[in-house]
């Protein structure tokens, strides 16, 4: 069996990863990775793959840097040609990058099968390109692993059903039960900054619905301002390139920090009383390390969290963030079901690719 990953972006690595060392278990069964090279990382370094126990790609397309358009597709023809050269048996892909829709569309042009990692996610804004690749790329696979109801019903919703729509759970839960342990043992990330567990809030502010509104920042960073707790910002660049470019000041209660790795990253959600952020990653990260969240986005793809009280999303309104941020809003009850599964999501993709081929 010789399955071809898609991958684009660091997140989609350590999705992949889970799935990666579950497919490593497989006799006969060969990965090849392909990174698009869409998201330039310097925290991609050989460094990471060695962390993260992440097998390095064998093709790196170094497509980046342009329009949605000629990124998708410059990477749909360097990713024909892999196909045409390696004949993989299946095709994987993560999540709704133009990574995501261009791997599909290239693997179903050629008819070799797809199937979707985290299917079945909507936020019902069509104004967000991950919302349209998303929904491309269900609509052109052949299976659909969803990682909950939710998931599921939305694609019933669009007329997508049937045996090949699997419910498998959140390959984020595996990946966060692993790399949590990893960062227990290997990150001192706390100890460098002087911080505490539960005496700080975590932030991460990254999505262009944000960064490049003026509006919006100075009204997210009002009600961070209204806040008594500390709040701790790894930079993102773009982030950093509108707070320079706006003269916006940052509260005193905010300290910035330079980007951090995964497993620095891991261990400051661990160890938070709360975080807010516009990341759907860290939404699901923060719940499965019981702590409570904050989304600054006007909806989120993970409905079930706001329903369970895990959950509240504030937009930019600073009213709204400045309450949230001092209610610190649910207890740990909320964290006692397991909207996610069980954490054998890879486990159980494994086992259904390997009994269709």
């Amino acid at each position: 069996m010789k399955i071809c990953t898609i991958v684009g972006a660091r997140p989609q690595f350590i999705k992949a990863a889970v799935v990666s060392r579950a497919l490593a278990n497989v006799p006969s069964c060969v990965e090849i990775i392909i990174h698009t090279g869409q998201h330039y990382d310097p925290n991609m370094s050989d460094i990471f793959f060695d962390e993260m126990e992440i097998p390095k790609p064998a093709y790196n397309l170094g497509v980046g840097g342009g329009t949605h358009g000629q990124n998708t597709g410059r990477m749909i023809e360097g990713i024909e040609a892999i196909f045409l050269k390696e004949q993989p048996d299946f095709v994987l892909v993560y999540g709704d990058t133009d990574s995501t829709l261009a791997g599909a569309l290239a693997a179903v042009k050629l008819h070799i099968p797809v199937a979707h990692v985290e299917a079945g996610l909507r936020s019902f804004n069509r104004k967000m390109p991950e919302e349209i690749n998303r929904v491309l790329t269900d609509h052109a696979s052949d299976i659909l692993f969803v990682p909950t109801k939710t998931a599921k019903k939305n694609l019933l919703d669009e007329g997508i059903s049937g045996e090949h729509v699997q419910i498998v759970g959140d390959v984020m839960l595996d990946a966060a039960r692993f790399y949590g342990r990893k960062a227990e043992e290997e990150s001192n990330i706390l100890k460098r900054h002087s911080l505490h567990k539960s005496g700080y809030i975590l932030a991460t502010i990254h999505r262009a619905e944000n960064t490049n509104d003026g509006d919006r920042m100075r009204s997210i960073f009002k009600g961070f301002s209204a806040c008594n707790d500390e709040i701790i910002l790894p930079i993102h660049p773009r982030t950093q390139k509108m707070i320079s470019n706006l003269g916006l000041a940052v509260p005193g209660n905010v300290r910035v920090i330079d980007p951090v790795g995964y497993l620095d990253m891991v261990a400051l959600e661990k160890n938070a009383m709360l975080i807010a952020t516009d990341s759907g990653g860290v939404q699901k990260e923060a719940y499965f390390h019981e702590v409570p969240c904050i989304t600054l986005r006007d909806e989120t793809e993970w409905v079930e969290l706001v329903d369970a009280g895990a959950n509240i999303l504030v937009g930019a309104d600073s009213e709204k963030i400045s309450v949230a941020l001092s209610s610190k809003h649910c207890g740990d009850d909320v964290f006692s079901g397991e909207l996610y599964g069980d954490g054998d999501a890879a486990g159980k993709i494994v086992s259904y690719l390997s009994a269709g081929l």
